[in-house]
């Protein structure tokens, strides 16, 4: 029994392959036909190393990326932006107003008032040097300067007439104080700055400056504390001093740039008044721009102003330190 179960098992699967064989031809038909239909891919290229880098230019040939940018604010002079143009806005108002007051004053009034007005104004003064040199412990300049106030307080008519500083008396003007005194005991100038109203100064001259003019009072009574005096008597000490500074700023404002000619020239004449302190002549010609320095305009045959060249030294635009060497 088992043969013929095994025949007829091989004869079923017999009629089944003949019953697919169509199939299967078909089948391989279309199989060849996409094959043949399809592009052919040719075979990828082998990779290639990369390119070796061509040499760089030699000799003159060769050339250096170079970066330029601002430097930024000059050493001594961190606000030099904001300076410069609270400088623009006041020699703005300068000289749409106060300009044309100076020059009347100075063509309206005769020389030798002008000049015994700046005396008086300056002999007020007197008392704040000879405490600044007795700070400075400077006995015998505090008493030269004490003995000129009172000369020129009597014999001078309060301060009209600077009498001192002739003969037999030698007793000539000495400009110091707070400020002075914390430079000569080596305190640097500290940040340049352009104040309105104030003009040019420093951290120490601004923070000096107001110690003497609170101290003044004290030193000649009460009455220099009343706005009666106060107000006038500043009024007309500005003008004294802004109508002999005419001829100076008119030539400043004539140079490429104003800011830095005017800053140089304050610099040098707070340095060189510290240097005298310790008994050295400045070896830059100054140029003074303030106090009783300036010469009242109106003098025959006076020489004109010449301003020195503000780029000659780097160092001349920046704060000196003022430390006795």
């Amino acid at each position: 029994m088992l043969l013929p179960a095994v025949a007829a098992g091989m004869m079923m699967i017999g009629t089944q392959a003949e019953a697919a064989a169509p199939q299967l031809a078909v089948a391989a038909e279309v199989a060849g036909a996409v094959q043949d239909a399809a592009p052919s891919v040719p075979p990828a290229a082998p990779a290639q190393a990369p390119a070796a880098p061509s040499p760089a230019p030699q000799g003159d040939a060769a050339q250096d990326i170079v970066v330029t940018g601002d430097k930024g604010a000059p050493k001594g002079d961190p606000l030099e932006q904001l300076n410069a143009k609270s400088f623009e806005a006041v020699q703005s108002v300068d000289r749409a107003v106060v300009e044309p007051v100076a020059k009347a004053y100075n063509k309206g009034l005769p020389r030798p008032v002008r000049k015994g007005l700046r005396n008086f104004f300056s002999n007020l003064g007197e008392p704040i040097v000879a405490a600044a040199y007795l700070l400075q412990f400077k006995p015998g300049k505090a008493f030269e300067t004490a003995g000129r106030f009172g000369v020129n307080s009597t014999l001078g008519f309060v301060g009209l007439f600077d009498v001192a500083k002739r003969k037999p008396f030698n007793l000539p003007h000495r400009d110091n104080g707070v400020a002075n005194t914390l430079g000569f005991y080596g305190v640097g100038p500290g940040p340049y700055m352009y104040l309105p109203v104030v003009g040019p100064t420093t951290l120490r001259d601004i923070i000096g400056d107001t110690a003497d003019k609170m101290i003044l009072p004290f030193a000649l009574g009460g009455k220099f504390f009343k706005p009666a005096y106060v107000i006038p008597a500043t009024i007309l000490n500005q003008l004294g001093e802004r109508a002999a500074f005419d001829e100076t700023i008119t030539a400043i404002r004539n140079e490429d740039d104003p800011y830095t000619v005017y800053k140089t020239l304050y610099l040098k004449q707070r340095k060189a008044e510290i240097e005298a302190l310790h008994g050295r002549v400045s070896a830059e010609p100054v140029v003074p721009i303030y106090g009783d320095a300036l010469r009242t305009p109106g003098k025959k045959d006076a020489p004109k102003v010449v301003l020195p060249d503000p780029y000659a030294d780097d160092d001349a635009a920046e704060p000196a330190s003022d430390t006795p060497q």
